[in-house]
């Protein structure tokens, strides 16, 4: 790949662990339009917006956490269905799809034909503003895509599309913004690119968001069980909205939780750990992901499961269940990390389905009578810093009512709010903002 020209160093990953990554255990998100650098689109087509746009942030990647959530993203959801050409996993057409613009697709070398790429959406949805990165593409070629198709169908990922958008993109820049010039309720994105910039070797595309409105909530059911993976049978156990299990391959474990058809994990392996978003389809048979390391976020890879049984199994390094995962990181590593504690945006209210969570920890600390805690509240970047300051403490300290209304005496625990200040993942996504968004506990 290092010979075709790619960006190999760049992008390589090794094919250790795998996946996991979002889910919204409750902080502050206030959703600003980022209308950023985009072209004059042609006549009858799209229109972008004008650079700088309406919004008061300044341009760039900087203020991905102030943008709007995408609803054809990894963290939303959606899933290629339909593949076009790719280099390899590590230029599938997945990563145009986890709102990175330094990571994303390109066809093999010599391949610069019409190309198509079919999303699907978890709901029904109406897109009305569309967003596209070329500007980390490899070389000065004009390798970035240019003339785009955007389509919307609600019958199925083979037909029934209508054109909401036709976009003529720059070379090599990010935040290219369009709205749709036909709102069109569907449940499959069919983009077609049908060139690029001059380049007689690759099409590359690096990132691709959308907003409007969802339409639908369709319930998902729990998600405990056995899949087969590309890194081995993974056992899932869900309960509430919190996530545990293993994986038999380098010991892996990993904690987080649900929000529908979305599952986002922290996983933890004999080298190593990181972040993961985990998407399934809407059968819950099939599932996709993408994983990488937290100290090493360009080591990444592509993660892939079957449903093997309904049987969640367990593995010998696993401790089986959210409570006593709980009490193992803490004895092990003198903390634990909680997703499934939700709270209401930008509120210290905790929503009911925190309870089966928070009900765990009360049994926790009643097994081990001697043990005092503290709960250490964070949030992402989102809002300034004092915003996110005082809201976990907030936060922490209604943890710390709900443990004390269940019995646990008040001298056993103490409460801090860390803010923004200690992430996990980086800021510039929602995948990442949603694993900052959590409770640690700490012995």
């Amino acid at each position: 790949m290092g010979n075709n020209h790619k960006p190999f160093l760049r992008h390589f990953a090794s094919l250790a662990p795998f996946f996991l990554l979002l889910f919204v255990v409750g902080c502050a998100r206030t959703s600003t339009n980022n209308n950023a650098n985009g072209n004059g689109a042609p006549s009858n087509t799209a229109a972008a917006t004008t650079p700088g746009g309406n919004s008061s942030d300044s341009t760039g990647d900087q203020n991905a956490a102030h943008r709007e959530p995408s609803l054809v993203s990894l963290s939303a959801g959606a899933l290629v269905v339909k593949k076009p050409r790719e280099f390899d996993d590590k230029w599938s057409a997945i990563w145009l799809l986890d709102e990175k613009p330094d990571t994303g697709w390109s066809t093999p070398k010599g391949t610069v034909s019409v190309q198509e790429i079919v999303i699907a959406l978890p709901e029904l949805t109406q897109l009305k503003r569309l967003t596209f990165d070329t500007g980390s593409v490899d070389g000065n070629d004009g390798r970035a895509a240019k003339d785009i198709v955007v389509e919307m169908s609600n019958s199925s990922e083979n037909e029934g599309f209508h054109r909401v958008a036709e976009v003529s993109l720059q070379d090599k820049a990010d935040n290219q913004e369009f709205s749709v010039n036909a709102e069109v309720a569907g449940r499959w994105v069919r983009l077609t690119i049908k060139n690029n910039h001059g380049s007689a070797e690759y099409i590359e595309l690096m990132d691709f968001r959308a907003t409007g409105t969802q339409l639908t909530h369709t319930p998902f059911p729990d998600v405990s069980g056995t899949y087969a993976t590309s890194y081995n049978d993974f056992h899932i156990k869900q309960e509430g909205t919190s996530i545990t299990g293993c994986y038999e391959y380098k010991q892996g474990v990993l904690e987080g939780g649900a929000d529908g058809r979305v599952l986002a994990f922290t996983w933890r392996q004999t080298n190593g750990g990181g972040p993961a978003i985990l998407v399934f389809a809407p059968d819950g048979k099939q599932m996709t992901g993408v994983w990488w390391f937290e100290s090493n976020p360009q080591d990444r890879g592509l993660w892939y499961g079957t449903r093997k049984s309904d049987s969640i199994g367990s593995c010998a390094h696993w401790a089986g269940s959210i409570q006593g995962q709980i009490t193992k990181d803490v004895e092990e590593f003198g903390r634990a990390r909680v997703y499934g504690i939700n709270f209401d945006t930008d509120s210290d209210h905790i929503k009911d389905e925190s309870k089966p969570t928070l009900d765990k920890i009360v049994s926790m600390l009643k097994v081990k009578p001697d043990w005092k805690i503290t709960i250490e509240g964070h949030t992402d970047s989102t809002s300034t810093p004092q915003h996110n300051q005082n809201l976990s403490e907030r936060r922490a300290a209604s943890v710390k009512n709900y443990l004390q209304s269940a019995g646990i005496d008040v001298s056993r625990v103490k409460t801090v709010g860390y803010g923004a200040t200690k992430p996990v993942a980086s800021n510039d996504t929602e995948m990442g903002r949603a694993q900052n968004r959590r409770v640690e506990l700490t012995k």
